[in-house]
């Protein structure tokens, strides 16, 4: 009896004996799992942290080198723009090969056999040439039928290719006509040539800007620019990221406010140096004996709180002086300042401006052409982008006023992120409202919206509106649905304010004081877009120079249904159309050669759809009173796409305006599709 006891207790300690021991050993093993996973997310963190560095430090480096880069970088040259006289080819695809056509044995073979008696032969082969006869007459009218379609095709084809060379002949005509006039030194031709090298070359990084107002003076041979400068921002505030294990946190390095202005100022000397050696690199017809460049960045003038446009630096360079220098082993400041007797801002971050800027292109007088940037109009309705900050707080009050509220602005320091408080006096949908007033010209980044909801919680307000000059990505629209929260575009904000009897216009644009009609203008022609398949699709327009979009305001969509001038606007369709645009061809700007129509799957419809039923589509060209001029067929889409280029409207050296049919699809929907055309993508 006891020893049988004996022998159970013995295997129950045995048991837990084990049992201990696995424990022990598991617990070996998860702290070494642990200690692995520790040690590969200290290598992460640490590897993440050089990456950041690195990123930091190239981005700095591409600052500090942007001049000698862009002395390596080819100068613009006349034949650059010179077309080849060729085509594509004639591609008939399926229409070039035959129709088969049947033989007569390949029935006889399908009935004939040797069990068959004589009149059941001849009978069968009677049924087998009848149905001979019948496959050969519908393939011969199936060939008849291809060689008409391929003859048609054919001559579309001639039409096409005789049009195609045409322009192409009209362009290099043009080209030949734009070196005669610059040799001439004509003032118009000469600053258009020099603007045109300035925006195609690739020196210039695309996170700098690139605009210029430019004037020629014959008498001088000299040519005078406004070019802007980056902000500061353009420079990083850290200088390093390193990661530390005993806190596992990121410790930021910041550069100096001192590091900052010296990297800023050096990089605002490297740009005009920079402007005036492809100025002169461009120079093949020897038009320049100076070039005169103001730099300048739109900010608030420390003086007066107004913007301003404020010149941080400024050169007068003659050729022959500028023409002894090597840009690629100078100081830019010491060469800017000291050689070339130029001004630069001290304090250039605060901005600062110089005390005696060079010459302006207005200046001159006559033969001033602006290229990005919007005229400032006739004063009958204030440019919101040009009012004064105080006063566009004042107009947006005083619109919330005139639609029923009570509203009145605050203080401009310690607002808490509200620069109005109104107050809807309306039962239920009532109560107080926090306004935030944003005049900026580029889209708003998601961020601010995120902030606007921020101050609406921590004030307790009822409600949050967002009003801007600019417009909000789908982003912002997307962070803002089901919140108590209203965005106001800028479109929408000069619509509310001509409601509610106020004025206002976004830009150059021509003053609208009513509601725009949904009849076209008579100058307006309306492209209908329509398509086969069930694909919900967002067609949209952007102006362009060459490949790029003019400004984000000339990108028509449906948070923008009109560019600043009105030339290009989104309409409603009419059956059998399922899209439509409203397009002043004569209107276009200037600079402007062709419009883009491009269409893109809506996500919101179907985030899995793309563009594989996205076929039988045309574009009807209908004029004012909407009679059909014609149609134009555009590419089908391609599974897995989900963004597509539908042609473009190309400007001829005569004025005509030109299709071409376009068909490069894009995988990553229309953000792809609007990075290479220059869209910033929010």
């Amino acid at each position: 009896m006891s020893r049988r006891a004996g022998g159970v207790i013995g295997d129950w300690a045995e048991a837990q004996r084990r049992m201990q021991q696995t424990q022990v050993i598991q617990q070996r093993q998860a702290d070494r799992r642990q200690r692995e996973l520790r040690a590969a997310d200290r290598l992460h963190r640490e590897a993440e942290a050089r990456r950041r560095t690195e990123l930091i430090e190239a981005e700095v480096a591409a600052l500090q080198g942007l001049l000698a880069a862009g002395c390596r970088a080819p100068a613009f040259r006349m034949a650059g723009l010179v077309r080849p006289e060729q085509v594509d080819p004639f591609v008939p695809g399926a229409l070039a090969h035959p129709v088969p056509m049947p033989q007569l044995h390949q029935f006889q073979q399908q009935s004939t056999g040797w069990t068959l008696g004589s009149n059941r032969r001849a009978q069968a082969e009677r049924e087998a040439h009848a149905r001979y006869t019948q496959a050969w007459q519908a393939a011969h009218a199936a060939e008849t039928q291809r060689q008409q379609q391929l003859a048609a095709y054919r001559q579309q084809y001639d039409r096409w290719a005789a049009e195609q060379l045409a322009g192409i002949r009209a362009h290099n005509s043009g080209l030949t006509e734009l070196a005669g006039a610059l040799r001439a030194g004509d003032a118009e031709a000469v600053v258009e040539y020099f603007s045109a090298a300035l925006y195609s070359s690739t020196a210039w990084p695309e996170t700098l800007p690139r605009q210029v107002t430019a004037a020629y003076d014959p008498g001088p041979r000299q040519l005078v620019l406004d070019w802007e400068l980056p902000g500061f921002a353009v420079v990083p505030e850290l200088k390093s990221v390193r990661y530390m294990p005993s806190t596992g946190q990121d410790r930021e390095t910041a550069r100096t406010p001192a590091q900052r202005r010296a990297l800023y100022r050096d990089l605002l000397a490297q740009c005009v140096l920079l402007v005036v050696h492809e100025l002169y690199a461009a120079d093949e017809f020897g038009v320049l004996d100076s070039v005169v460049v103001n730099g300048f960045v739109d900010a608030h003038d420390p003086v007066t709180g107004l913007e301003a446009q404020l010149v941080l630096a400024t050169v007068t360079a003659a050729r022959p002086a500028f023409a002894g220098l090597r840009l690629e082993q100078v100081s830019a400041v010491d060469c800017l300042v000291e050689g070339l007797r130029g001004e630069l801002s001290a304090k250039p971050e605060q901005p600062a401006a110089v005390r005696r800027p060079g010459r302006r292109p207005d200046e001159v007088g006559g033969g001033v052409v602006s290229h990005g940037r919007h005229a400032a109009g006739d004063g009958d309705e204030p440019d919101l982008f040009e009012m004064d900050p105080i006063e566009f707080e004042r107009l947006v009050a005083e619109l919330f006023r005139a639609m029923g509220m009570e509203a009145v602005t605050t203080q401009r320091s310690g607002d808490g992120g509200v620069d109005i408080e109104a107050r809807d006096p309306a039962p239920l949908r009532g109560g107080r409202i926090v306004v935030q007033v944003k005049r900026y010209r580029n889209r708003l980044n998601p961020d601010v919206v995120r902030e606007l909801y921020g101050t609406v919680q921590a004030t307790g307000a009822n409600k949050g509106v967002l009003v801007t000059t600019a417009s909000f990505g789908a982003g912002s629209y997307e962070f803002a649905e089901g919140k108590p929260l209203e965005l106001v575009p800028g479109v929408k904000l000069v619509e509310l304010l001509h409601q509610y009897g106020l004025r206002g216009r976004l830009g150059g644009g021509p003053a609208r004081r009513t509601p725009e009609p949904a009849a076209p203008s008579a100058e307006h022609n309306v492209l209908g877009m329509s398509w086969s398949g069930s694909v919900a699709l967002d067609v949209c327009a952007l102006v362009c120079t060459g490949g790029r979009v003019l400004s984000e305001e000339h990108f028509v969509f449906f948070n923008n249904p009109r560019t600043p001038d009105g030339s290009v606007r989104a309409r409603a369709h009419a059956a059998p159309d399922k899209a439509a645009v409203e397009v002043a061809f004569d209107d276009l700007p200037r600079e402007a050669d062709r419009l883009v129509l491009v269409a893109a799957v809506d996500p919101e419809a179907d985030p899995h759809a793309d563009l594989a039923g996205f076929t039988d589509a045309r574009i009807r060209l209908l004029d004012a009173a909407g009679s059909e001029l014609g149609q134009l067929e555009v590419s089908d889409g391609r599974a897995g796409e989900t963004a597509l280029v539908l042609g473009s409207f190309r400007r001829r050296a005569n004025g005509d305006w030109d299709f071409v049919i376009g068909g490069k699809g894009y995988r990553g929907g229309l953000e792809d599709l609007l990075r290479e055309f220059g869209v910033e993508v929010v």
